[in-house]
């Protein structure tokens, strides 16, 4: 029983430029960059600022607490002295709805929201942020319902009963539209703009800021805050921001036609039955659960996790096995982060680079390091800043491409440094901020050092974890510490990166906040 599904990345691409008429011929006239903002808040005057971040968030009541919000009330003290908000993707579970948006997103988040007290008022499609969130897709927030559950949805099926009321996984009557909730949600949805002259006037009214690229959209909280594209830049205190979809250059090479390749191919295959197998077994035992006892509970919760968990894992081997004329890389995506990173590198005004997208292409949370999802991540970036490395030579004077990478996916929060890897992507900091809301995973028992085979059969130390925060203990002892993070930027021509874990703990039956000792990254 298949939980949920994903449209081609062919046709995610595609639908994305239709909802925001990517190229139309009045964009392009009037000399607009459709993947650039500007941040107009009153406030970029100076090299030092801070920001928050989230990831894997969107999810509703844990059997009587709720983590999102305990998450979003940890960053509310820090909101007067933070400036905008990123979230690394899955906004809303279990697939994208805008059915759960107000349930899942509005309701928590309802502070950062214009009017946000009275969030049941307010349509998904129409939020307006007075404090900026600046979100990427996750690959929740592009999920579907299979056509069996639209059966289900009917409500005549025991396994529909079961799935609401004890395994709550946020299932509605239909799934996100191939992100199409996403898109109304957060980006300017110009195919909306159906009258004549009612684009040309849109156009007029907010893509009115100046960057290097020419005109593009003006952002300003409390007023217009709607992001331009699934994938953007903005430059905010001499730091160039580099938000990607990477939902579309996920896709695992195909398997080749050999031996091996076929033998690999059936080993994938049983395990997907086996996983079906263990994912029947679960949904078996909750229905014995009672929400109400809290051991109970918490055994949903570990259940729940389970469920989503083994999903993932199905969906990582249907990629995996899927027709090689199904595999596709979103090249036109690649290409621009090449051409901003050199165009980042050449302009004296920045001093610094941070890239955020979903999945996290270093990780050793126990289900996402050797995904094959995350290593078609690994590798594809590592091609883009292999390019970038070689065209600006030495002008980055040993200094890492990029300072920070954010990611989501992974749900936990990580700390990583790559090593020396033989590609442009060594000592770089990687952060993973996945574990603002849904349910946590454990980091893997291998250790915190990810080796790396290389086609010579050589295997080499390519990254090690220095921070790790999930799901961690047993039984009564077992702890769950949900986390979101702080930034602070400091000045300087090489700056440094103060983090600061903002931690709420689910333990033995109620919140606790440890201190997480901040760290610093970045700098010489």
């Amino acid at each position: 029983m298949k939980l949920v599904y994903e449209v081609a990345i062919a046709e995610k691409i595609r639908r994305m430029k239709q909802r925001v008429r990517w190229q139309d011929p009045l964009i392009t006239a009037r000399g607009i960059d459709q993947t650039r903002f500007v941040l107009d808040d009153g406030k970029d005057d100076g090299d030092e600022f801070s920001f928050l971040v989230i990831g894997d968030s969107g999810t509703g009541k844990h059997q009587g607490h709720n983590p999102q919000r305990e998450v979003a009330k940890a960053m509310l003290p820090h909101q007067d002295e933070c400036r905008f908000m990123l979230h690394t993707g899955d906004v809303v579970y279990l697939v994208g709805s805008s059915e759960y948006y107000q349930q899942n997103f509005l309701k928590p988040y309802r502070e950062f929201i214009v009017n946000g007290d009275n969030y049941h008022h307010i349509a998904y499609d129409n939020m307006t942020f007075k404090f900026p969130i600046f979100p990427v897709p996750g690959n929740h927030d592009y999920y579907d319902l299979p056509l069996f559950w639209s059966l289900v949805s009917l409500g005549t099926m025991p396994i529909r009963r079961l799935l609401q009321s004890k395994l709550d996984l946020d299932v509605g009557w239909h799934g996100s539209r191939a992100g199409d909730a996403y898109a109304k949600a957060f980006l300017d949805y110009l195919k909306s703009q159906m009258m004549p002259g009612d684009l040309a006037h849109h156009l007029d009214k907010h893509y009115t800021a100046k960057s290097d690229s020419g005109y593009c959209l003006r952002y300003e909280p409390g007023k217009f805050t709607r992001l331009p594209n699934r994938y953007y830049t903005f430059r905010y205190g001499g730091i160039d921001f580099f938000a990607l979809d990477s939902n579309t250059f996920n896709q695992p090479a195909p398997i080749p036609r050999t031996s091996e390749g076929d033998l690999h191919r059936l080993q994938l295959e049983t395990s997907r039955q086996a996983l079906e197998q263990q994912k029947q077994q679960i949904f078996d035992k909750v229905n014995q659960l009672n929400p109400y006892n809290p051991k109970d509970a918490d055994q949903l919760d570990d259940s729940h996790a389970q469920i989503t968990q083994i999903e993932e894992i199905i969906v990582d081997i249907e990629k995996q096995l899927a027709p090689k004329q199904e595999v596709a890389v979103d090249i036109e995506q690649l290409e621009w982060l090449k051409s901003q990173l050199i165009e980042s590198w050449n302009n004296r005004q920045v001093r610094g680079r941070i890239i955020f997208f979903h999945h996290p292409p270093y990780v050793t949370e126990a289900t996402k390091w050797q995904q094959a999802q995350t290593l078609a991540i690994r590798y594809r970036l590592r091609e883009v800043f292999d390019a970038v490395a070689e065209t600006i030579g030495s002008l980055n004077q040993n200094r890492p491409l990029v300072d920070l990478v954010f990611n989501g996916h992974a749900h936990c929060l990580e700390y990583l440094q790559t090593q020396d890897t033989g590609h442009a992507d060594s000592h770089i900091n990687w952060i993973v901020c996945g574990g603002s809301g849904f349910s946590l995973r454990r980091q893997r028992p291998e250790g915190v050092d990810l080796m790396e085979t290389f086609t010579s059969n050589e295997s080499r130390l390519v990254a090690n974890s220095k921070l790790f925060l999930g799901r961690n203990g047993q039984g009564s002892q077992r702890r769950r510490p949900y986390s979101s993070i702080r930034v602070d930027v400091q000045a300087g021509d090489v700056p440094k990166f103060v983090i600061r874990p903002l931690v709420a703990e689910w333990y033995q039956r109620q919140w606790l906040h440890p201190e997480i000792e901040p760290f610093i990254v970045g700098g010489k």
